[in-house]
């Protein structure tokens, strides 16, 4: 996953430090797909992808969504939307502040934010002034950033609209100041100067990285479960993993080879520790299916408990959205560009000048807000008072498909995202048998305070569409939004239009030390377990507001200074 290849970059530079990253999928070496930003949404349902599916969601009229996540090297940095932001101070204090370590809080970890970016110049060279603080970004790290490489038309419009309309429609010049309030440019995890995504895969272990004797990484390595190794406190420093291709395979020298039901496994033992980076989503179906979770329900699927860890697969939470489409005025949208016709000479054009359209991800500004202050919240689970509440994202076109949208029409899309959510969901299993999909439920909208704040970024979308520079080129909402005429109407449209915004975090959530709750320490130790540690976005124990694969890299980062204290070494 994206955390685990930041560690292992990390503790590699310690050349006394061995390190072995078992990754499910494929390498990303040579994955078009992965490498063009505009072709990420390829990559979902894709052999790249778990293709995960939801349980039936109530929030949602019991429909079932897609849960995208990546496998492959680099997890779903390797197939996200590369959208660059770091949520709001206060999400982090609130982290600090719930683990007992300050070491999780902004100024902590506003450092590690700047280590992680190499900010690079946009694809088409524009001059950026005005765009973004240089002061709060870095430019010697491993993820390489940068702003939008290709304007589109609704660039200078979004910029009227807002001192037009005044009030929370405030230009913010950088998102990622840790005050994220207001419209600002996006920022994406793309090598302007290459036109290339940036991902954990090709910035944390890029060739030169690959060459170190003490990292090894093996593809096709499918983890079924940790395993048991020692001690009156249980010791888990051994996986099981099976191999998932055919041919030959250079396995480490110490794996022991079983034949079981499943099919061939290998097992190894580390001897320092096992770090589990599988995600929101797999790090909790590894641990249940290792027999770390609540005793009871892993009796009842028949596995047997060996840490009774009842918070295993709890506290799951994600971010819900809706791509709310305009009919335009206009044929010089994404619908253009996504045309059959056009797009192997934009391909071609990307391959030759590493420029047009296909440099960028869905939107090339963004905004957070906050509900209105007559409007109750019950609870309101926002960190403080200038964390959003929610957010849009401007679009030149369509950002998802749409069969609700006339064919041939041109569009302008918002999309309203509930960012600081109530709604808590599970990660469990129905079997036994670790290759299974587990089950997932991120509870989206299922709490009537995300529906409020939803049906208030839904009219706060609407207010902007009514700025006079948009007059002659906002013909009309589609999509369904055009019938939402009556609260009990939106409420329908809300239910039938409502999905994930690919954000799953929080299910091992992080504790103060000692704590009854949580399922690892602020050091990311698993608790009443050694040798095993858990690094990637399921530790939140709060979703942060924005976009959270940047706050992956961060919390990785700390883990790997925190791993090299814990031996002796120095950050390197």
């Amino acid at each position: 996953g994206t955390a685990g290849n930041v560690v292992a970059n990390r503790l590699t530079e310690n050349p006394k430090f061995q390190v072995l990253v078992l990754e499910a999928g494929p390498s990303n070496v040579g994955v078009l797909e992965s490498e063009v930003p505009w072709l990420a949404a390829n990559l979902f349902q894709s052999q790249y992808d778990w293709n995960y599916t939801t349980v039936p969601q109530i929030g949602l009229g019991g429909r079932s969504v897609n849960m995208p996540r990546g496998r492959i090297l680099g997890g779903s940095s390797s197939i996200n939307f590369m959208i660059y932001t770091r949520s709001a101070i206060e999400d982090f204090n609130r982290w600090s502040t719930v683990t007992g370590d300050r070491g999780w809080s902004w100024n902590s970890l506003f450092p590690y934010f700047k280590k992680v970016e190499k900010l690079t110049p946009p694809a088409d060279s524009h001059n950026t002034q005005g765009q973004f603080d240089p002061s709060v970004h870095g430019t010697n790290g491993l993820l390489t950033t940068s702003l939008s490489g290709f304007p589109v038309p609704i660039d200078q419009p979004v910029l009227t609209a807002l001192k037009q309309l005044g009030g929370d429609f405030q230009f913010n010049l950088d998102i990622n100041t840790g005050k994220p309030l207001g419209v600002g440019w996006l920022q994406t995890i793309v090598d302007g100067r290459t036109g290339i995504r940036g991902s954990s895969a090709n910035g944390y272990l890029a060739p030169q990285f690959l060459k170190r004797p003490n990292l090894h990484v093996l593809v096709n390595a499918e983890v079924s479960r940790l395993l048991k190794t020692s001690g009156k406190v249980p010791a888990f420093r051994g996986v099981e993993f099976r191999q998932t291709v055919g041919g030959t395979i250079s396995m480490p020298s110490q794996a022991l080879q079983l034949i079981s039901p499943l099919g061939p496994l290998f097992q190894l033992s580390a001897k320092k520790e096992i770090i589990l980076s599988a995600g929101s989503i797999g790090s909790p179906h590894i641990m249940l299916n290792s027999g770390i979770g609540a005793a009871n329900a892993l009796k009842a699927v028949g596995i047997k408990p060996l840490v009774n860890l009842p918070d295993v697969g709890l506290n799951l939470a994600d971010h819900s959205v809706m791509a709310h489409p305009f009919i335009v005025n206009s044929n010089n949208t994404f619908e253009s560009i996504r045309n059959p016709a056009n797009i192997p000479g934009e391909l071609q054009l990307w391959k030759n000048s590493h420029g047009g359209p296909f440099v960028d991800t869905i939107a090339s500004m963004l905004g957070f807000f906050r509900v209105p202050k007559n409007v109750t919240l019950n609870p309101d689970f926002a960190a403080g008072p200038n964390t959003p509440h929610f957010e849009h994202l401007f679009a030149n076109g369509l950002i998802v498909p749409n069969a609700f949208v006339p064919e041939n029409a041109s569009f302008f899309s918002m999309s309203t995202v509930v960012t600081s959510p109530v709604s808590r969901g599970t990660i469990t299993i129905n079997s036994s048998n670790p290759f299974d999909a587990p089950l997932i439920d991120p509870a989206l909208l299922k709490e009537e305070s995300d529906r409020v704040v939803m049906r208030e970024a839904i009219k706060h979308a609407l207010a902007f569409t009514q700025a006079p520079v948009w007059d002659g080129y906002i013909v009309a909402p589609s999509g369904g939004l055009q019938n939402a005429t009556t609260p009990e109407k939106l409420d329908e449209y809300i239910t039938a239009a409502s999905s994930t915004f690919f954000h799953p975090v929080g299910s091992l959530p992080m504790s103060a030390k000692g704590a009854n709750n949580g399922v690892v320490d602020p050091d990311l130790k698993v608790k009443n377990i050694v040798g095993l540690r858990v690094v990637d976005a399921s530790i939140f124990p709060f979703i942060p507001t924005g976009h959270t694969s940047s706050v992956v890299y961060v919390v990785a980062e700390r883990a790997a200074d925190l791993i090299k204290a814990d031996y002796g070494g120095s950050h390197y």
